[in-house]
């Protein structure tokens, strides 16, 4: 008789406890660890790889049966918190911190993309997209603010009498309209009733211009108003104290003066402009030595 045998004999226990076949399958242990073993299999865990518990016995360093169902019943509950997907709760998208990249485009494609484009409300109001005019091949790049009524109609930029105006400044400088410079607008479609453009319609139509002053390539660029000064120089200030210095735009030395339509509307700034082309052609002439 071993020690354990003498001891529980003695206490009045009788033989040892034997386990019988099949009675170990339906205990609540198996039973429990059998549902661990398939909340694993759904989880795609790796399965239990430790020996089942033998059957318990009364020898005083193993828990009774109660303990031991209540310990794998804690087991099942922590690996099925954490096999269990994490919760998704709803929340707003977060925005865009950056435009997605433009696709460039060839010149006559660029062309196309314009005459055709509706990435705002002022493609259902306009006769015709005014695109740009002259070389584009040019060292100068003459930038406005949008067609007027004459371009909407024409398709051309500057050809109404705020136009005569700048050809005549132009020859003035020894400028000719077709062959020494390229001139396009912020906007490629009239602003009904000749109003200011708004925020949006620039937005719309920014990538236009930037791929337009890439094919480009000029040597100085002239702008021509508020809303070209302020948009391509990313300001708010005014051209009045914009005026009369050098500025860069990406990299290309930049000009800013009065629109010839403010020019008809206050002749006395007239001096001034003319002021800026002589600034301009200095500039342009110290850049192409």
């Amino acid at each position: 008789m071993n020690r354990s045998s003498f001891i529980q004999q003695a206490i009045g226990l009788g033989p040892q406890w034997q386990a019988r076949s099949g009675w170990f399958e339906q205990h609540p242990a198996e039973l429990d660890r059998q549902a661990i073993q398939l909340a694993q299999q759904q989880a795609s865990l790796p399965p239990l790889t430790d020996a089942p518990p033998s059957p318990p016995t009364l020898a005083e360093d193993h828990l009774p049966a109660p303990a031991m169902v209540t310990s794998a019943a804690a087991v099942a509950s922590t690996a099925a918190s954490a096999s269990a997907p994490p919760q998704v709760t709803d929340r707003p998208e977060q925005p865009l911190t950056s435009p997605q990249p433009q696709v460039e485009l060839g010149w006559e494609q660029l062309e196309h993309a314009v005459a055709n484009c509706q990435n705002c409300q002022l493609c259902h109001t306009r006769t015709q997209t005014v695109f740009g005019r002259g070389n584009p091949q040019a060292r100068w790049m003459l930038i406005g603010e949008a067609p007027g009524e004459q371009e909407d109609r024409q398709g051309q930029p500057f050809v109404g009498k705020a136009g005569q105006l700048l050809d005549n400044m132009l020859a003035a400088a020894g400028l000719d309209r077709e062959n020494d410079v390229y001139i396009a607008n912020v906007l490629k479609c009239r602003p009904p009733g000749n109003r200011n453009p708004n925020p949006e319609e620039i937005l719309a139509c920014s990538s236009y211009l930037q791929q337009q002053i890439r094919h480009v390539q000029p040597t100085l660029i002239l702008a021509l108003g508020r809303f070209a000064v302020q948009t391509l120089l990313q300001t708010e200030q005014s051209i009045g104290k914009l005026r009369g210095q050098l500025h860069q735009y990406q990299g290309i030395p930049l000009i800013a003066t009065y629109h010839p339509a403010y020019l008809l509307r206050n002749l006395p700034d007239k001096a001034k402009a003319w002021q800026d082309m002589v600034l301009a052609k200095q500039h342009f002439s110290r850049l192409s030595s």
